[in-house]
């Protein structure tokens, strides 16, 4: 009976007021060791959460991107894993060629998260990268005027500190750290294991961010700028690139002309393109952000080929052609506060194996032959269409 009465009084149930001041000493112990049970374990909870939720917003502070006045706001890509990632398939053929801005060089919008691409060639991309700015540096990489030096800031801080660790946190993450000179938020490249910084300093060199992105992307920069006669003549001028992968052309002869004097060997960029290229570039808008495709057939496999025969001169006979597509992705935008315009490329090489295993060998056999039956008959001969074209025909439909 006792032993019934016991567990009566240790069985919590509500009672009144009543109830509670004709109760037991023992229960009224009891309702008092429960009571102050249940708030220090309201206490405890509320502080963990609050602990939690400061601890988030402290790993949050620590590790938040840059903001960006002026550029689109960046979508994380979740689940992404640069090391399955395949490099996409550009296939820009045509049956046949025009050189205007309405077909071949015709511009699609791009989506500004998908500005840089990345795959799982990233890491060896990036080795070769590296030792081509080593071993030619003065040709990949240069400045012209220092008043491109607002730009290249501009999209350097932008990338580095913004773009990159939003869009791809797996492979980028910033860091907010404290120095004797004071606070600084520098960028953790994963996949090499290098600290960089986001954003330059006075004492940051025009050269050195250009380094830094070359090290850093798989992807080539140009920056244009108007020239000092814009307002008779519409041009602009490359005042400082880098460009790892130059196909045929040697970016440092390009380097302070304007734009209708870099293309003076293209066939019928003159009469075809130059005023409509000129109008197009002057009336791009800040967050217009565009892109195209470009391609050539190559018998070497570097992707530095400053030197190499990409377009054809008098005197070369056949060769035979058993190597690569060249396809390049390339986007134009305009940086909001500078109103430079960078153009940027990546270069993909495609086995010409690979293109006949997929089934584009007929497509690619025809554009072949479109080259000199669309607007510039030249075209075929420039793209060493002469060089290498029938023996390509040959390998594609046999």
């Amino acid at each position: 009976m006792a032993g019934q009465n016991l567990l009566d009084s240790l069985q919590w149930h509500f009672r009144s007021w009543e109830e509670l001041k004709s109760a037991s000493i023992f229960t009224k112990i009891n309702y008092t060791n429960i009571t102050l049970c249940a708030v220090f374990l309201v206490i405890a909870v509320f502080q963990a959460r609050n602990g939690l939720k400061k601890q988030k917003a402290y790993e949050s502070a620590k590790h938040a991107v840059l903001d960006a006045p002026g550029f689109p706001s960046i979508e994380k890509l979740d689940g992404f894993k640069w090391e399955e990632a395949e490099p996409i398939k550009l296939r820009p053929f045509k049956k046949t060629y025009h050189l205007t801005m309405d077909d071949d060089t015709a511009l699609e919008n791009l989506d500004p998260n998908e500005l840089i691409l990345m795959d799982k060639n990233y890491r060896d991309r990036i080795n070769y990268r590296r030792k081509i700015m080593k071993d030619h540096h003065d040709i990949v990489v240069a400045v012209n005027d220092e008043r491109i030096r607002g730009a290249v800031s501009e999209l350097f801080t932008f990338l580095m500190g913004t773009y990159l660790p939003t869009r791809y946190p797996s492979m980028f993450k910033v860091h907010h750290t404290e120095y004797e000179y004071g606070k600084e938020a520098v960028l953790e490249n994963i996949v090499t294991g290098e600290i960089l910084p986001t954003k330059p300093t006075r004492a940051t060199a025009t050269i050195k961010m250009l380094e830094i992105l070359g090290r850093t992307l798989d992807e080539d920069f140009l920056f244009l700028l108007p020239s000092q006669d814009f307002e008779k003549d519409n041009s602009y001028i490359l005042e400082a690139y880098m460009t790892v992968c130059p196909s045929g052309f040697n970016p440092r002869e390009k380097l302070g002309k304007r734009l209708r004097d870099i293309h003076e060997p293209v066939p019928g960029y003159k009469q075809k393109l130059e005023s409509s290229m000129d109008r197009y570039f002057a009336k791009m808008e800040v967050g217009k952000y565009v892109k195209r495709a470009n391609w050539s057939l190559t018998t070497g496999a570097e992707l530095y080929a400053a030197n190499a025969g990409t377009h054809a001169y008098e005197g070369e006979s056949e060769e035979p052609i058993n190597d690569l597509d060249v396809d390049k992705r390339q986007t134009l935008h305009r940086l909001p506060r500078s109103n430079a315009l960078v153009f940027a490329f990546k270069t993909y090489l495609y086995p010409i194996k690979e293109l006949k295993e997929e089934g584009s060998g007929e497509e690619l056999a025809q554009a072949i032959d479109g080259l000199k039956d669309g607007n510039v008959p030249a075209m075929h001969y420039y793209k060493r269409g002469a060089i290498w074209g029938d023996a390509a025909k040959r390998y594609l439909i046999e």
